[in-house]
C-alpha cells in the first residue's frame, strides 16, 4: 500500500502524554512503551498501570525504560487491579518472568494512578494525550472521580476493539473490563481508537525483530521480551497491536479514520462487543485503514530510536 490518509492538522502533533498500559503479557505493550521514547515529538509525563498486579507491571515498564534511558525520571504509578465489571483478572503467569530482582525497582506505589490522571491533566487542560493500551478502568474510574476529565483530556487514543464489517469479535481490552469500556466511550472524552481489524494487518517477525535487538541494552531486552510472548502464543511472529494504535495518534497521515458513535456491550453472549454507527458529529474516530509497510517501518525506527544519551 502506497497511499497516504489526510488527517485533522491541528491533532497531527501528539506532544505531553501519559501512557496507561497493562505492560507484562503480550509484549505489544513494551514495544509501544518503546515507540513512545523514541517519538522526539512526545513528551511522557508518567506511566500508570492497570488490570492484575500492577505493582509488577508498573516496576517491569520501569526497568525496560531504564534500559532505554537510565536517567528517566517520570514516575510510574501501579493502577486499578480488580476490575469493575467483576470479570477474574486473566493472569497468564509469565509477567516479569524474565528478571528476578524486579521488587528492588523503585516505582511510585504510593502515589494513585487515577489522581495522576485527573491531576495531570487539569493542570494542562487540552494539552494532554493518554495512551490507554490496556483495559480501560483507570480511565473510567478517572471519569467517575472528576467528570471534567474528559473535557480536559486533548485526546484519550484507545487500542480497542474489532470493527470489522464481519465477523466481529470482542477484543482482550474491552472484554476483560466491558463495563470501564462502555462508560468511556459513553463519555465526552475526544477517542481515537485502533481494533484488531486494522491491528492485525501488521506482524513482526524476523527482519524487524533483529533490527529491534540492534537497540543497545534495551533492544535485548525486547528481544527477550518478544521471544518469551512468542514461546506463550506459538508463533514466531506478533501483531503489534499496542504501537500501531499509539502511532496512529503519531502519524495520523499514515493513517485512515472515519467518524462514528460507539457503544460497547457490557452483559449478555458478547461483553465488549463494539457496535458503532457511523455519525460525521462523533466524538469517537475509528482507524480504518492504513499504510501497513510504512507503520512497520516506523513502528521499528521509533523503537530503534528510544536508546537516549548514556544508554549501553
Amino acid at each position: 500500500m502506497t497511499a497516504s490518509y489526510p488527517y485533522e492538522p491541528q491533532k497531527a502533533d501528539m506532544t505531553e502524554l501519559i501512557l496507561d498500559t497493562d505492560i507484562g503479557t503480550d509484549v505489544d505493550d513494551a514495544l509501544a512503551l518503546g515507540l513512545v521514547l523514541g517519538s522526539p515529538e512526545a513528551t511522557l509525563l508518567g506511566v500508570t498501570t492497570v488490570y492484575g498486579d500492577t505493582l509488577l507491571r508498573a516496576r517491569l515498564a520501569r526497568r525496560l525504560a531504564r534500559f532505554a534511558r537510565p536517567q528517566i525520571t517520570v514516575p510510574f504509578i501501579p493502577g486499578a487491579e480488580a476490575t469493575l465489571s467483576g470479570r477474574e483478572v486473566w493472569w497468564p503467569g509469565h509477567e516479569g518472568k524474565l528478571f528476578d530482582d524486579l521488587d528492588e525497582e523503585p516505582v511510585a506505589s504510593d502515589r494513585d494512578a487515577v489522581d495522576f490522571l485527573v491531576a495531570s491533566t487539569a493542570a494542562a487542560p487540552g494539552r494532554v494525550d493518554v495512551l490507554a493500551i490496556g483495559p480501560l478502568t483507570n480511565i473510567a474510574l478517572a471519569l467517575r472521580r472528576d467528570p471534567a476529565f474528559a473535557r480536559n483530556t486533548r485526546r484519550l487514543v484507545v487500542m480497542g476493539g474489532d470493527f470489522a464489517a464481519e465477523g466481529r469479535i470482542a477484543e482482550h481490552n474491552f472484554r476483560c473490563d466491558a463495563t470501564a469500556a462502555r462508560e468511556v466511550f459513553e463519555s465526552e472524552l475526544d477517542i481515537l481508537v485502533t481494533g484488531l481489524d486494522v491491528t492485525t494487518r501488521v506482524a513482526l517477525a524476523g527482519e524487524e525483530i533483529e533490527r529491534i535487538e540492534r537497540a543497545g541494552a534495551f533492544g535485548t531486552a525486547l528481544r527477550a521480551e518478544i521471544e518469551q510472548f512468542w514461546r506463550f502464543h506459538g508463533k514466531p511472529w506478533n501483531n503489534p497491536h499496542d504501537p500501531v494504535a499509539v502511532l496512529a495518534g503519531l502519524r495520523p497521515d499514515l493513517f485512515a479514520t472515519r467518524s462514528s458513535g460507539v457503544t460497547i456491550l457490557d452483559s449478555g453472549e458478547h461483553p465488549g462487543l463494539a457496535i458503532d454507527t457511523p455519525d460525521a458529529e462523533g466524538t469517537v474516530r475509528i482507524v480504518s485503514g492504513l499504510d501497513e509497510q510504512r507503520v512497520v517501518d516506523e513502528v521499528v525506527d521509533r523503537i530503534t530510536a528510544a536508546p537516549g544519551e548514556g544508554a549501553a
